[in-house]
């Protein structure tokens, strides 16, 4: 079977002056895929989603979407698109209902066909939401439920997800995960932007992490988990228990278990040396998408924690200035 390529970009690149977006960026997402694009705030996934949506022009390299440019063929490729962005806003007069129902006609949908109208009342029942009431009224998880009802409702070829699950309860998160295991079902292919790494994991059969206007992994979880150490523990007395297994790391005997990693490939030659030791309660965890993700982002995370312990320290060295200088002015 001929996989076909829904977005594709290669050496995509996109300067704002001086900065750089996006600095060579190749992604891949196949037709049926739900792709999960992963990266913090400035890493690139939003420039990258304006690129693929045609509301900005690239730099260099190349973008396409169903094969064609977004910058030149923005108008054929948005009637196959949903897209729903982190942060909705909503015509302050219109009520919720009629902000979907605007929505949906961008889209193509006619909204007194009897089928739209009920696969609307059925996601505004589902997602708990009021039509009623009046756009300025709404919470910023009422506003996202708009533009997900909306989305969802009429069917589309590619669903473009940028931080769709902001502002929601984690009642409603698991309604969206329904949705979106229903478009795939149906065939339809998902780019799937979130900080919420479980959501991701749950979801995506592929995932992309972005670092720097780059892509530094790609690929399904399974082959993505060979980059990061498995966790191996089992029943023990004494630290023993962990002398002469090879590979391993990081060993520990907590509450009568003893622990250690190994590198995730090693696994099959550990197990036959711990069936040989007959050890009891044997459990093996996978690394998670979080610890696939903190390879490439841990360093950033310990200088922000270094900045801002340095910040306090700052804050509270300044304050204890302060009161001297109070004390002194208050004697005199």
């Amino acid at each position: 079977m001929t996989t076909i390529t829904i977005i594709r970009t290669d050496g995509l690149t996109k300067h704002y002056g001086r900065v750089h977006a996006l600095d060579g960026l190749d992604l891949s997402v196949d037709e049926g895929q739900v792709h999960g694009f992963l990266g913090p705030n400035g890493a690139g996934k939003s420039t990258t989603i304006r690129i693929l949506l045609g509301l900005a022009r690239k730099t260099g390299g190349s973008a396409t979407v169903f094969g064609e440019d977004p910058w030149t063929s923005a108008v054929g490729i948005h009637r196959r698109v949903a897209y729903v962005p982190g942060d909705v806003s909503v015509w302050p007069n219109l009520s919720g209902g009629e902000a979907i129902d605007f929505l949906a006609r961008l889209r193509g949908a006619h909204t007194k066909d009897p089928g739209y109208r009920a696969e609307r009342e059925r996601l505004m029942t589902a997602f708990q939401f009021d039509p009623r009431k009046k756009g300025r009224a709404y919470s910023k998880g009422n506003r996202q439920k708009v533009a997900l009802i909306a989305a969802f409702a009429v069917p589309a070829d590619l669903y473009i997800l940028d931080e769709p699950t902001s502002g929601l309860d984690p009642l409603m998160e698991v309604v969206f995960r329904d949705e979106v295991q229903r478009i795939r079902r149906a065939g339809a292919t998902v780019l799937l932007s979130s900080h919420i790494l479980s959501e991701v994991e749950l979801l995506c059969d592929r995932v992309s992490i972005i670092r720097a206007g780059r892509i530094v992994e790609s690929g399904t979880l399974p082959e993505l988990r060979h980059l990061t150490r498995t966790e191996v523990s089992f029943e023990a007395a004494d630290d023993s228990a962990l002398a002469g297994i090879p590979g391993a790391h990081d060993g520990t005997l907590d509450n009568g278990r003893a622990r250690f990693t190994v590198d995730s490939d090693a696994i099959p030659s550990v197990l036959p040396l711990l069936a040989q030791r007959a050890v009891t309660g044997l459990r093996i965890e996978p690394p998670s998408l979080e610890e696939l993700f903190l390879r490439h982002y841990g360093d950033d995370l310990a200088a922000l924690q270094r900045a801002e312990q340095g910040a306090a320290a700052e804050d509270a060295s300044a304050g204890t200035r302060a009161s001297r200088r109070a004390a002194v002015k208050g004697s005199r």
